[in-house]
């Protein structure tokens, strides 16, 4: 975390609402990306961002550690996914199975090769919810194995472990 970065976290905890906009300017990409790839869809991701940083500005004054901020932002942001996830469950429920397929391609904006999509959510499919989660919090999110541990309850080590076996298990699947 650059210094910068440390006095944005703090200056938007005390209320200053546009150190608290250009730290959402910073992390946007990594929050979309990692809400994509857990929600499958663009305007869902765009959802659970919205909602994770309106979330987030209303509790950053609790925020105790500046230096918690990533996984603390990431935490919001997975439980805005999990809602996110039941309303599609819900959903999906609801429509028919042509109705489904119509929406699984429309979730894939700007994917050339539905076949490579498939085959990679077959891959992450084979993998627990928790070595899912931890899988795509460092490859998307790009979290460190810290910040997952304090989002996890997991130590470091053990996050590196889940992520090691995770890829071995999706490169075994994807050979």
């Amino acid at each position: 975390m650059s210094m910068d970065e440390r006095t944005l976290i703090i200056q938007a905890a005390a209320g200053d609402a546009d150190a608290f906009c250009r730290l959402y300017g910073l992390y946007r990409p990594k929050l979309y990306r990692y809400a994509f790839y857990r929600l499958g869809n663009g305007p869902d991701a765009e959802d659970a961002v919205a909602e994770c940083v309106l979330s987030a500005w209303k509790q950053i004054g609790q925020l105790r550690e500046p230096e918690a901020f990533t996984a603390w932002l990431f935490r919001i942001l997975s439980g805005c996914c999990g809602r996110l996830i039941r309303q599609q469950i819900r959903r999906r429920d609801q429509q028919t199975e042509q109705m489904k397929e119509a929406e699984q391609q429309s979730a894939r904006p700007g994917q050339a090769d539905s076949d490579t999509w498939m085959i990679l959510q077959e891959a992450l499919d084979q993998l627990s919810d928790k070595d899912r989660e931890i899988l795509l919090l460092s490859a998307v999110g790009g979290l460190t194995s810290g910040e997952i541990g304090q989002m996890t309850g997991l130590t470091a080590g053990s996050v590196r472990s889940a992520l090691s076996r995770s890829l071995k298990k999706v490169r075994g699947y994807l050979e």
